[in-house]
């Protein structure tokens, strides 16, 4: 009987997953384009530009902050101080996003808004997970070149050593002239 319930969270969860995934889809004529935000304003001017009637996509990923001497994993954007926008520049009034609260301005070329090369958007969409966040770290294989993303040792390059299935991963660190194993979450790493 349990194994039943949990086989009926998990269809919940994949099919609020693919429910998410489907809010993503374009209408005709619809393009995304990337909307630079101000300082810290990414969660705010997706809001706002939702208000408005505009599709919005802000991909984020968990980060670990430290604050009163205590370490907290928060939401973050993947790209800080940009959000996607869907729109239609032929149907909608994309000027008024310059307007928005939390929004800077779209990303422009000339006089007309810069459109983000198809599949980009599309290919974000796809690393999320069921909690919404966007997870770069899916691809990952044992040999490959990666960089620590947070933590103590953020930006440092190793190869992936090993991967198990509690989301952790052993890494070939190269610091202090020589090489260094680590164990690392494995959320905190992107390839190289």
């Amino acid at each position: 009987m349990q194994s039943n319930h949990r086989g009926e969270i998990a269809l919940r969860q994949n099919a609020a997953l693919v429910s998410e995934q489907n809010h993503y889809h374009l209408n005709a004529g619809e393009r995304w384009y990337v909307a630079q935000t101000l300082a810290t304003r990414e969660s705010h001017a997706e809001n706002q530009l939702r208000r408005q009637g505009f599709q919005t996509f802000l991909p984020q990923q968990l980060k670990n902050v430290k604050h009163a001497r205590k370490l907290m994993q928060v939401r973050r954007a993947v790209f800080p101080g940009y959000v996607f926008v869907a729109v239609d520049v032929q149907r909608h009034r994309w000027r008024s996003i310059n307007g928005t609260f939390g929004v800077s301005c779209l990303i422009m070329a000339g006089e007309r808004p810069l459109p983000v090369p198809q599949g980009i958007v599309e290919r974000l969409v796809d690393y999320l997970d069921e909690r919404g966040l966007c997870r770069l770290d899916r691809d990952l294989v044992e040999g490959q070149s990666v960089r620590v993303t947070s933590g103590p040792f953020s930006d440092l390059i190793g190869r992936l050593a090993s991967l198990d299935d509690k989301g952790r991963v052993r890494v070939l660190l190269e610091m202090l002239g020589g090489q260094v194993m680590t164990t690392l979450d494995r959320a905190s790493l992107e390839a190289v």
